[in-house]
């Protein structure tokens, strides 16, 4: 779920190149032109007093295209940046950040519709696995599921608290034939390994424990298991 920031395509700032459009009485860009950068790139749009303010479209020699706004030569506002590899971001921009609402998608085809802060994904937002038509919907923080969120299959779904994209701590399993099962997602050390100085160092799993069935319930993130119910073997 990798993103390709529009930073990797850094705009010609210092060298003009060629230019062809309005100008002020100050003989600045001002108004509507079109520029070639010395570096192959190019803009049409509108300016103002020499930057590019309000509606334009960018051309990276490299095939990338952003089409929306700027102000004082920044992506700001709402736009569309198209990606070489085939991915596209549509939606706001904050001084040629991501930021805002906006639906990223991505070469595999996945998308992601949710808020955006400093070109992560941010705040609430649902990511759609193209392949599998599963889809997580919940929380996120600096790119990663992070609190409250739930994973949705095509006849279950998994309800609870996630760290670093992992479920994490108690949560549910909501099932089509209107049960569902309670427990825990605990970090199961498995074996120890020697390291390449002779230092053992262990790896862990995700490992579900369930604790009981019930009838469908109302979910909350901080729900605890309901106690009382018929207990269900532990995995192994």
């Amino acid at each position: 779920m990798s993103d390709v920031g529009s930073e990797d395509f850094d705009e010609e700032r210092s060298q003009l190149g060629e230019y062809h459009g309005d100008r002020n009485e100050a003989g600045e860009r001002h108004g509507v032109g079109t520029a070639i950068l010395s570096n192959g790139d190019t803009y049409q749009g509108q300016y103002e007093n020499s930057k590019r303010h309000g509606q334009g479209t960018y051309r990276f020699k490299n095939g990338a295209r952003y089409v929306g706004g700027y102000y004082q030569n920044m992506k700001h506002g709402q736009g569309t940046f198209y990606y070489p590899d085939g991915s596209k971001y549509e939606g706001s921009w904050v001084e040629d950040l991501r930021q805002g609402h906006g639906v990223y998608t991505y070469p595999n085809g996945d998308t992601y519709d949710g808020e955006w802060l400093h070109h992560l994904r941010h705040g609430q937002g649902i990511y759609h696995y193209h392949d599998t038509g599963s889809k997580y919907k919940g929380s996120w923080v600096n790119g990663n599921m992070e609190s409250a969120g739930e994973y949705i299959h095509s006849n279950h779904r998994y309800q609870g608290n996630f760290a670093n994209n992992s479920p994490c701590g108690p949560g549910k399993y909501v099932f089509d034939i209107e049960c569902e099962q309670h427990g825990e997602y605990h970090q199961i050390e498995q074996d120890r390994v020697e390291g390449e100085w002779g230092m053992s160092t262990s790896t862990t799993a995700l490992k579900w424990i369930p604790k009981c069935v019930t009838s469908l319930t109302l979910w909350t993130s901080t729900k605890k298991a309901p106690v009382g119910e018929k207990e269900t073997p532990s995995a192994e």
